[in-house]
């Protein structure tokens, strides 16, 4: 999709990409059809008392979304979504091969140049840690806020 993306779609359409935007543009196409598919079965699972205790209040279809389907699903998804971002996090390397230099690809570079690829890769891998856990974290915070407020 990167190489699509960067190569193939410019030319096509008559624009002109950089790197980091045909990067997010790709990355961005993956990841949308996954989110929609997350946010799609939250949605689902609210029970059906739900939407029709909505109709019942007279809720128009956007009111009851706002106010009663989609803070329920939230809560539901937010596990998974939490999960993707994380995901994309690590997938976020593959744009190397597009020629953004991110955080593996100068590891590589450094490696190439120092001569050192135990402790390079060691601080690559702590890096990744680090934003992983500062990910996970602040889910972990949202979903314990919501879970605080009562709906």
């Amino acid at each position: 999709m990167l190489l699509w993306v960067y190569c193939g779609l410019p030319p096509a359409l008559g624009i002109k990409l950089d790197v980091f935007s045909a990067g997010v543009l790709g990355l961005a196409l993956c990841d949308s059809a996954f989110e929609a598919e997350i946010f799609r079965a939250g949605i689902q699972s609210i029970g059906r008392g739900q939407h029709d205790a909505a109709d019942s209040l007279g809720l128009n279809y956007w009111k009851k979304m706002q106010l009663i389907i989609l803070p329920q699903a939230i809560r539901i998804v937010l596990p998974a979504i939490g999960n993707q971002f994380v995901y994309m996090l690590k997938m976020s390397s593959l744009v190397s091969v597009i020629g953004l230099t991110e955080l593996t690809r100068r590891a590589d570079e450094l490696v190439v140049s120092q001569y050192r690829p135990l402790e390079i890769y060691t601080f690559l891998v702590l890096e990744y840690f680090v934003l992983i856990l500062c990910i996970s974290s602040a889910m972990r915070w949202m979903e314990n806020r919501l879970r605080s407020v009562e709906f």
